[in-house]
């Protein structure tokens, strides 16, 4: 449990980051608030429009008795909202990091150079940016509709997909931010797959704590500069820690 301790805590280390570059830092809310903006106003519309959805997904529950049809139908629309929610975090994260990369581009380089004394050369490019909100999106689609199916279970349904919503959410979003840093130093996928891998603790502690402050309200826009500096600080940390999986140094 340390590992995954001290991976929520690279996430507030990045809010400390606000002391050495409030300026970049406020610049990383722009695109946020945005995105935001729009994310909100499509979780109420999602919101608005699920009563009338459920009842068009449950007619068999029309002859059913009134307690029991109403209690069916809270619960398909609590999955439902829930899984929004889920596709919402990642659908945030991908166009938050796609519009806002010139700005998040320069947070990032300034936690290399402050804390290394130089920035890695490889070039992290708009098209792959735009690649890899592509990819979190798919994968956020995929989670939405696991965590929507689970909560369907009875009694302990809800519970779960919450757990598990968080927890894969946490490991997309970890991996998704900490892309730049790996990126930048040339490392290909599958390097990056197993370094993760050997820190999955920390990995996942950074991504769960990332998901969890994202569901606050106006967190998601006070975060998203922290979570791009804490990745940095994440990548560093593990690189400073094991031997480069692509046989080099790191």
């Amino acid at each position: 449990m340390s590992e995954f301790w001290q991976g929520a805590r690279t996430l507030f280390r990045g809010f400390g980051w606000w002391r050495a570059s409030p300026g970049l830092m406020a610049l990383g809310l722009v695109p946020a608030a945005i995105v935001a903006l729009l994310g909100a106003t499509a979780l109420v519309i999602w919101g608005a429009s699920l009563p009338g959805l459920v009842e068009h997904l449950t007619p068999w529950a029309q002859d059913w008795a009134a307690w029991a049809a109403v209690i069916v139908r809270i619960a398909i629309g609590a999955a439902l909202f829930g899984g929004g929610v889920v596709l919402l975090v990642f659908t945030f994260t991908a166009l938050t990091l796609m519009v806002g990369e010139p700005f998040y581009q320069r947070i990032w380089k300034d936690v290399e150079a402050k804390r290394l004394g130089a920035v890695p050369d490889a070039r992290y490019s708009a098209w792959t940016s735009i690649g890899d909100a592509l990819v979190l999106l798919l994968k956020g689609i995929g989670i939405a509709l696991l965590t929507m199916l689970l909560g369907l279970v009875p009694v302990l349904g809800g519970f779960a997909a919450a757990v598990l919503g968080t927890v894969l959410g946490g490991l997309v979003l970890a991996d998704e931010l900490t892309s730049r840093a790996f990126t930048a130093r040339g490392f290909e996928a599958g390097d990056r797959t197993r370094l993760r891998r050997r820190f999955r603790g920390r990995t996942l502690g950074f991504g769960v704590a990332t998901s969890l402050c994202f569901l606050v309200p106006l967190g998601a826009v006070l975060t998203m500069p922290a979570a791009v500096v804490g990745s940095t600080l994440l990548v560093q940390d593990m690189l400073g820690r094991a031997p480069d999986p692509r046989g080099t140094a790191a």
